[in-house]
């Protein structure tokens, strides 16, 4: 299938109550690793970039390797700006070809998010782009973004007008989760996703997934949770399996790049398809 719009992926998972793994990627290793393990897994995947990720390498070259890594696969991937409160950088991206954008004006009153998440709608609009809202800051510092302090959960009323007047395609609900790695096991707020799911029957994106249990993921995911962000685990994946393999080479005095990269990537891919298993999407990629 290749690449698809945003809603291809998470409105079939909506509708048929499976979660599809939106992950974090930061270097060509890791965007390539996440794209083979779905295409063993023959699981739909969408792949995410932070605004940082996007600083840091480039857009156009981000978006390049995009481009060459997908080109022929043949399960249903999409290419996803993750938690960006920057109006320049989410129009830099939908303009080289991003085909969604989380924009993260939750730390605005509401009636200025709603105003601009309206704007940046008809934008995406005019690439052919969806676009996934919050109005409440999920806790927790990603990326040199957000914050570790709590914030206030808004009425259903207000999240439900929200969703109404912005036409947004995925919400972004705070429910308890938390960016990073949890200090204790997280208490979820799981009725209120079942709250908006009854009232508007639009897909939930589930952020601060790394660290959730089995049973809260598959809990979440039945009740509507179709697009289920991981960024901590990638990391610590890619870091403590390249660590440990730097420790065992500096032993055997061994130096040989090549193989760091396929035992680090050979470790990511199996993180992947373990999440495809667990969330219920691999054998959903069409094959």
């Amino acid at each position: 299938m290749g690449v698809v719009p945003l809603k291809d992926i998470v409105d079939p998972a909506f509708h048929a109550r499976y979660g599809v793994p939106a992950i974090n990627i930061f270097n060509d290793l890791t965007m390539e690793a996440v794209l083979a393990a779905a295409e063993e897994a023959n699981s739909p995947v969408i792949l995410q970039t932070s605004v940082k990720t996007v600083r840091s390498i480039g857009s156009r070259q981000l978006f390049d390797m995009w481009k060459s890594l997908t080109a022929g696969i043949q399960v249903p991937v999409t290419l996803h700006l993750d938690h960006c409160p920057d109006r320049e950088v989410l129009t830099e991206c939908l303009k080289a070809g991003w085909n969604s954008v989380l924009f993260d004006a939750s730390s605005m009153p509401v009636e200025e998010n709603q105003r601009q998440t309206i704007e940046v709608v008809a934008e995406a609009r005019q690439y052919g782009a969806q676009v996934e809202g919050e109005i409440e800051a999920i806790t927790g510092v990603e990326d040199d973004h957000g914050s570790d302090d709590v914030a206030p959960q808004q009425s259903l009323e207000t999240v439900l007008n929200f969703i109404d007047a912005t036409g947004i395609d995925v919400f972004a609900p705070s429910i308890g989760n938390a960016h990073g790695s949890y200090r204790a096991a997280p208490v979820l707020d799981l009725g209120r996703v079942t709250e908006i799911v009854e009232a508007r029957h639009i897909p939930i994106a589930l952020h601060g997934g790394s660290g959730l249990s089995q049973e809260q993921f598959a809990d979440l995911i039945a009740r509507g949770c179709a697009k289920v962000n991981i960024s901590t685990a990638l990391k610590e994946t890619f870091m403590q399996s390249s660590l440990a393999f730097l420790k065992q080479a500096e032993q055997d005095n061994k130096w040989d790049p090549p193989s760091l990269f396929k035992h680090t990537r050979g470790e990511v891919m199996a993180m992947v398809k373990e999440l495809t298993e667990q969330f219920g999407s691999a054998g959903k990629g069409g094959r």
